[in-house]
């Protein structure tokens, strides 16, 4: 299998013959993801950028939701809105690996109405179609979506209880621990889709400091049919890693589940 260093060599290469043209992506940006104390606070930055870790664009405005070691709720606290970003701070009051999560999921699609086309309200959710779109109404198409933007950190020694999945949309499961990540060490994550294997899924993984490259260094790799794939970073830093997947969707007739995953890893020196 191809390591990461070898697959961003490759990029760079490549880069000197064709710049790759960024789409906006979005992050949560801890400002540490280990911490030892028994009073630590994390502070985050979120937002969708150009660059990434370089708030560019627009804030994320949504405020996370935290499930603590224990598997209960917690909550952000300061949460700020500015023109570019959002802040908010984690205050670690347990041991253990916390998760910070936003979770976005609906109904998207377009309609016709005597010949004129309307699109679906943000957030039309699949039980509420039957109100959303007008009797008579012809030309229907519809898709189900649903994303998570998750961040770990953790207090003390990692622990495993906030990676128990729901069967829903696309869901890491890790066979490395998000928060023990090392420069030079193979990482193994697996990707389940609705509860099962995402096989053949494909996986992005971008180094931090994009903004002072001269290319993105963006590497694909693929899950193995049971739905796993595996990173030896090339230097300790901040990651960013993505993937999306698609099956029928089980709410709506005839129609398609968008899931993507997105989360930021820190990997530290050895």
């Amino acid at each position: 299998m191809k390591t990461l260093h070898t697959l961003l060599a490759a990029a760079v290469c490549t880069a000197a013959i064709a710049t790759p043209l960024q789409a906006h992506r979005l992050w949560m940006l801890p400002s540490t993801t280990i911490v030892s104390g028994d009073d630590d606070w994390v502070t985050f930055d979120a937002a969708a950028s150009n660059d990434l870790f370089f708030p560019d664009h627009q804030p994320l405005r949504a405020e996370p939701a935290v499930v603590q070691p224990d598997g209960t709720p917690g909550k952000v606290e300061n949460m700020h809105i500015g023109q570019y970003r959002s802040n908010f701070d984690l205050h670690m009051t347990q041991k253990g690996t916390y998760k910070i999560v936003i979770r976005n999921g609906g109904v998207m699609g377009s309609f016709k109405v005597n010949g004129v086309e309307q699109r679906l309200p943000r957030g039309t959710t699949a039980d509420k179609l039957a109100t959303a779109i007008p009797a008579g109404a012809t030309d229907v198409k519809l898709g189900e979506t649903l994303s998570r933007n998750e961040v770990f950190v953790t207090s003390g020694a990692p622990t495993e209880t906030v990676f128990k999945p729901s069967g829903e949309g696309l869901e890491l499961v890790p066979v490395t621990h998000p928060n023990d990540l090392v420069a030079g060490e193979a990482a193994t994550f697996k990707l389940i889709a609705d509860g099962k294997p995402a096989a053949n899924i494909e996986v992005t993984v971008i180094p931090g400091g994009s903004r002072y490259r001269s290319s993105v260094n963006e590497v694909t790799l693929k899950t193995d049919a049971q739905g796993q794939v595996s990173v030896t970073w090339p230097g300790a830093g901040m990651y960013w890693m993505s993937a999306s997947a698609s099956a029928p969707s089980t709410a709506i007739p005839n129609a398609e589940k968008r899931m993507s995953y997105t989360t930021v890893l820190e990997v530290l020196q050895p």
